[in-house]
């Protein structure tokens, strides 16, 4: 749902509604005997869309469930519905392995009638996810005995299906607020321009290893000393596109795979068995920095393509020039690289992602090149190399080192080991950062580095820094910071993933009520306005609310202070009591039963809100007047907004 090297946050969009469904039905009956009948239920599904199996464990989505109307003696259900294979994968919504079915499915009912009958009745109850957002449905399904297959209209759960809707109905007012939704649009921390300026950053910090910033004076003289200066302009110019060129080409099988399977590089990234190969190869990539060995490029195939560059003339020769510099300079590069392709193939972005961070490395790394070799003055500017170009490495090993550590939480969290609980995770981080200071203060250094190099006071003041990183860190580690450590936010696991986390709490330590009547009830007594929380245990982007927007001081302050929160999971399978169970009638005369808290709130969200998405925020006054417009996920600012405008309107 996380680029690793980054830090960046997942491209999150909000969904305000659908206009067509995602999932359609046709239904069709086989006849296997005089007596024996096959139901068959195809699914087709929206491409990017999926349907969830019937056969789920908790925590997860709502499993697909079939309600066959079979009251009448001469029609008997034999077994129960099979359905065809479905694919098991880690899921970006529910953030663990789930069952579900993409393009089509077919579900497959059998039966036995000692009667003759024209047509059987169901309806299919079921979730539909993208890696965005979830949405419940439930459509009529008719099996005709006819031989004929039917197209079936699903029912929308946001209109008025049942009969007799009093039981969760709410008198509401100002319902016309409901027609459109406040502007939630998402937050664009991974768009284009910044996953382009983040590899520029990367291709930056290669630089600045002692791999590559000796080869720009070396490079620049090559160039400098051609005899046409038009010339060697222009070839400074082409060798820098060879290299921008070189770096885009590493991503092109990605594309392939992309094109084969656009779930594939999803699918390579969250599995737990290659996360936990990442985490070594990134502590692999740390110890190199720290100078233990070094990850080269076989010398004899570096020596191959310099001597090319050398024998072959003209824009062959510069290409091979190009590539001997990217060659050479792989045991620095390579690493960044590393954690630059792991990172985008981890997020949604997908190869499309890492073409734009490949590009943005490439730029930064040739540009310099470039543009010594059209303004060779500028080389003086420089810096002389150094012990500093070392030290550099250093730090960007510890980098690696708690990158690492990601990839293990990410397989930590697929798997449910509770290995690295938000604290434990936030604590191996003030190691690292304390390490590193120590190490930058020279109390320390590794085995290959002298003993007797005096500490400069850049490294001093850097050290100082870093120290004061891990102290900011520690406050995560106790049992109220969890708001702690936001600069880590989206890369830490959650905050519910915590060793102090207790079960069906409030978020935040809220008083919240998780019931409508209850808490309707305090709002009276209390003479507040409610905020209206439909949410779910397993929704992402209703705990990306909950940590990024609700911790904020005055956002936190003005619910706090002024709204009873009610917060409905759609998601909770705890059964009702039995006295507590709702029937409701369809119009065709089916019926439901609602036996969950889950099922509860989610057809209450359905008959008066006509919604059926999550996250989904309604200020309402305590007579139940709807205060603005409702709104989905968003910023903070317009979160923010939002809240004072609802008080506004009281």
């Amino acid at each position: 749902m996380k680029n690793n090297f980054l830090v960046i946050l997942f491209l999150t969009l909000s969904f305000l509604g659908y206009s067509q469904d995602p999932i359609t039905f046709e239904t069709k009956v086989n006849k296997i005997s005089e007596n024996t009948f096959e139901l068959i239920t195809t699914a087709n599904i929206q491409k990017k869309w999926r349907l969830y199996s019937q056969n789920l464990l908790s925590g997860g989505a709502i499993p697909t469930e079939f309600i066959f109307d079979n009251k009448s003696q001469s029609v008997k259900l034999i077994g129960d519905v099979s359905e065809s294979q479905s694919i098991t994968k880690f899921d970006p919504i529910f953030q663990i392995e789930q069952s579900y079915f993409e393009n089509q499915s077919t579900f497959t009912q059998l039966i036995e009638t000692n009667k003759i009958i024209y047509n059987i009745s169901a309806v299919i109850a079921y979730q539909a996810c993208d890696d965005v957002v979830c949405i419940f449905r439930e459509a009529n399904l008719i099996f005709n005995f006819d031989g004929s297959t039917l197209a079936i209209e699903n029912i929308d759960l946001t209109s008025d299906i049942y009969e007799n809707n009093n039981a969760l109905a709410i008198d509401l007012k100002n319902t016309e607020l409901l027609s459109t939704i406040n502007d939630s649009s998402a937050l664009t921390s991974s768009s284009y321009l910044n996953l382009f300026i983040l590899g520029f950053i990367g291709g930056l910090l290669a630089l600045l290893t002692p791999c590559v910033f000796p080869m720009i004076p070396l490079t620049v003289s090559f160039f400098t000393n051609n005899k046409s200066e038009q010339n060697s302009k222009f070839n400074a110019i082409i060798y820098g596109l060879f290299i921008v060129g070189i770096y885009l080409s590493l991503s092109i099988p990605f594309h392939f795979l992309d094109s084969i399977d656009p779930e594939i590089l999803n699918s390579i990234s969250t599995n737990a068995g290659l996360n936990i190969f990442f985490f070594v190869v990134f502590i692999l990539f740390a110890f190199s920095f720290f100078g233990f060995y070094e990850i080269t490029i076989p010398s004899k195939w570096v020596n191959s393509i310099d001597s090319k560059s050398n024998s072959v003339g003209g824009y062959i020769g510069i290409f091979f020039m190009a590539l001997t510099l990217v060659l050479v300079s792989f045991s620095c590069t390579g690493p960044i690289l590393g954690s630059l392709l792991v990172g985008s193939i981890s997020s949604q972005g997908g190869a499309i992602q890492l073409t734009i961070g490949m590009l943005g490395f490439g730029v930064a790394l040739a540009l310099p090149f470039t543009i010594f070799a059209l303004f060779p003055n500028l080389l003086t500017t420089l810096p002389k190399s150094g012990r500093w170009m070392n030290t550099f490495k250093v730090i960007l090993g510890f980098l690696e080192l708690g990158f690492a550590f990601k990839f293990l939480s990410n397989a930590d969290l697929v798997e449910h080991w509770g290995i690295l609980k938000r604290e434990v995770f936030i604590g191996i981080w003030v190691l690292i950062s304390f390490s590193l200071s120590l190490y930058l203060l020279g109390l320390y250094k590794f085995p290959h580095e002298s003993k007797n190099v005096i500490t400069s006071k850049f490294n001093l003041i850097l050290g100082f820094f870093v120290l004061g990183f891990s102290v900011y860190l520690f406050p995560a580690l106790l049992q109220n910071g969890s708001d702690k450590a936001r600069i880590l936010s989206g890369f830490t696991p959650p905050a519910f993933y915590s060793i102090y986390s207790k079960s069906n709490d409030c978020p935040l330590g809220f008083t919240c009520f998780k019931d409508f009547d209850s808490g309707l009830s305090y709002a009276k007594s209390q003479n507040k306005p409610i905020l209206l929380d439909f949410t779910g245990w397993a929704c992402v982007n209703c705990r990306r609310i909950e940590e990024n927007v609700w911790t904020d001081p005055e956002v936190y302050n003005l619910i706090n202070d002024n709204f009873v929160l009610i917060s409905l999971y759609v998601d909770d399978r705890k059964e009702l009591e039995v006295k507590d169970f709702i029937t409701l009638k369809y119009k065709s005369g089916k019926e439901k039963i609602i036996k969950t808290v889950g099922e509860k709130g989610a057809t209450f969200q359905a008959i008066n809100f006509k919604s059926a998405s999550q996250p989904y925020y309604v200020l309402l006054d305590n007579d139940l007047r709807i205060l603005n417009k409702p709104i989905q996920y968003t910023s903070k600012d317009k979160y923010l907004n939002w809240l004072k405008e609802g008080l506004d309107n009281l």
